[in-house]
């Protein structure tokens, strides 16, 4: 679909580009074609004909937008895949995982919390 959008945009830039220097040198190339005078009739002809291939080009291209799009989304996918792999064979999770140390703290009114040793009192 590439290919055939590329091609369709080729085209309607010939058609156009052929229909310019057409009517900028009618005088001389018009009794060529057999035409006398440009008439209403042959001018819509040639813009429908135009505006015809120039939606074939769109629909060409949006296709091949949206084509791309999904290819994108999956490249994404993969690699986003591949990284979770990577990171998982970087950082191999423990089978049984280490429980923490956690002490039950107890509410005692003579723990401090700062680190400093509580004062003793010696009496004789």
């Amino acid at each position: 679909m590439k290919k055939f959008h590329q091609i369709s945009q080729i085209a309607l830039l010939l058609f156009f580009l052929a229909y310019l220097v057409f009517f900028i040198a009618f005088n001389t190339l018009g009794g060529i074609f057999g035409m006398d005078e440009v008439t209403s009739d042959s001018m819509v002809k040639i813009m429908l004909g135009g505006l015809f291939i120039f939606l074939i080009t769109w629909l060409a291209g949006t296709m091949t937008l949206n084509k791309m799009t999904k290819q994108l989304a999956k490249k994404e996918a993969e690699m986003h895949e591949l990284k979770s792999k990577l990171y998982d064979l970087e950082h191999p999770s423990p089978a049984n995982p280490k429980k923490q140390n956690i002490p039950d703290s107890k509410v005692n009114p003579e723990s401090d919390e700062s680190g400093i040793k509580p004062r003793q009192n010696y009496t004789d």
